[in-house]
Formats: C-alpha cells, sequence, structure tokens
C-alpha cells in the first residue's frame, strides 16, 4: 500500500463511519491524520470509531441538511484542533428507483438536498476556515451517474451533476490560494446503499461497467487520500473517475 503522509492534518469525513466514508476515514487514520466522523447515526459512529481504535478518531453526530448545526460543529474543531486542514463531502442517500413522471416530489427534495445541497452548506462553511490558514484539500464524493445519467435515478443522478458543476466552480475560485477542490466519480461499490436499489437497477449498473466488476471501496480511499494529501498542490476543480472503464469523457 502506498502512504500519502497526512501527519498532523485534520480531517472531517461526512458519512464516515459506513461505506466509502469508512474507508477514506480508516486510511486517513493509517496516513497519519487526525479525523472526526460526521454522522447522524450514533450507533454506526461509535462501532466505526471502536473498530478504528485510533486516539486519532472522533465523531461528532451532524445534520449536514442543517448549516447551522455544520458551522457550529466546525467551530468546535478548530476550537479543539486550532485548524480544518481536510473536508470530505461523502455523505449521501441513492433515492428511489423509478420514472421521472413517477418520481414522489418529496423523495426528489430529499435526495438533492443530502447529496447537493448539504455539499453546498459544507463547502460554504468550511472555506473560510481554510482561507484563514492558506491551506485546505476538499474531496466532493459525486458518482459516475453524474456524467453519465442513470435511468430510473433522476434525483440521483442530477444531484451528483451538481456535484460535479459546484467542484468545478469553488476550485477555480480557490484556484490562487493554498487550497484544492475536486471530485470523485466512482462506479457503484457493494455498500449499504445498493439496500436502497432494486435488483434490476444493480444489474443495469454493473451490465454498463467494462470491468464486468463493482469498486472497490479501498481503491478510492487511496485516490481521496492522495487529493488530501499536500501532495496533490497543483490539481484543482478536477473530476477524478474510478468507473472501471465506464466513463466516457
Amino acid at each position: 500500500m502506498i502512504n500519502f503522509d497526512l501527519s498532523n492534518r485534520v480531517a472531517v469525513v461526512t458519512g464516515g463511519a459506513q461505506g466509502f466514508g469508512f474507508a477514506i476515514t480508516e486510511r486517513f487514520i493509517q496516513s497519519g491524520a487526525k479525523v472526526i466522523i460526521w454522522d447522524i447515526d450514533e450507533r454506526e459512529s461509535k462501532k466505526a470509531t471502536e473498530k478504528i481504535n485510533s486516539e486519532n478518531l472522533s465523531y461528532q453526530i451532524v445534520d449536514v441538511n442543517r448549516f447551522e448545526d455544520i458551522n457550529k460543529n466546525l467551530n468546535e474543531i478548530e476550537k479543539n484542533h486550532k485548524k480544518i486542514d481536510i473536508f470530505i463531502n461523502n455523505a449521501g442517500v441513492a433515492g428511489m428507483n423509478t420514472t421521472v413522471s413517477e418520481y414522489p416530489i418529496e423523495e426528489w427534495n430529499k435526495v438533492i438536498n443530502l447529496n447537493l445541497n448539504a455539499v453546498f452548506y459544507c463547502c460554504k462553511a468550511v472555506v473560510p476556515f481554510m482561507v484563514k490558514n492558506n491551506y485546505g484539500r476538499i474531496v466532493n464524493i459525486a458518482s459516475i451517474a453524474g456524467k453519465e445519467g442513470n435511468p430510473n435515478a433522476s434525483a440521483y443522478s442530477t444531484s451528483k451533476a451538481g456535484v460535479i458543476g459546484l467542484t468545478k466552480s469553488l476550485g477555480k475560485e480557490l484556484a490562487q490560494k493554498n487550497i484544492a477542490v475536486n471530485c470523485v466519480t466512482p462506479a457503484a461499490a457493494k455498500t449499504r446503499i445498493f439496500d436502497q436499489m432494486t435488483e434490476e437497477h444493480i444489474n443495469y449498473m454493473l451490465s454498463k461497467i467494462p470491468r464486468n466488476k463493482f469498486a472497490k471501496v479501498e481503491e478510492l480511499a487511496s485516490l481521496v487520500t492522495w487529493l488530501a494529501s499536500e501532495e496533490n498542490s497543483f490539481s484543482t476543480a478536477a473530476v477524478f473517475d474510478l468507473s472501471g472503464g465506464r466513463a466516457t469523457y
């Protein structure tokens, strides 16, 4: 395993208790970072911290749909750690698998709020902390669905396309500062998000991947760790594919 140096870095990982987020958290700890998991599930957060078992790992119960909650917890982190170096926007939801004409408006709003609006809220809140310290790495977890558009997953595809646009815009805004903003567009991985999808939709996603297998959470964590490291001093406002050959642009 390649080691990326995150020593003395303070990182926040939203949705860090499970799936992609847990793999990223684990890799960050191995790389020397102090990590704060943000999650709304306290039981899973406790399980994650017990499993990794590091004095450099803690968690906060945060609703990333609430800007005030985000700000309050960021201020607490800065008070305790004096800075915030790395922010990973990973929390998300798959939403229903159904056609646009049948998609419930309430469900649409739920997906857009967590997958896109919450990413905006977190970026808006954390950037001033990074500007103040003249250092920052933001990595947003989007999806290949945001580039390709999956049928019967309109809210998810739209939200992830929005994350890509937000990443490019914010990365350009901060390009003259020592802050990098990038996103990753993975194909599906076998995490608990599959529980929210139909078997038909899961099979559809697999059929679109030339590698004929799903992504590994460890591979995503490796890429994100490099993007979050000081070694990545040039790339910003960029989109990194982890799609098993599915991406066409």
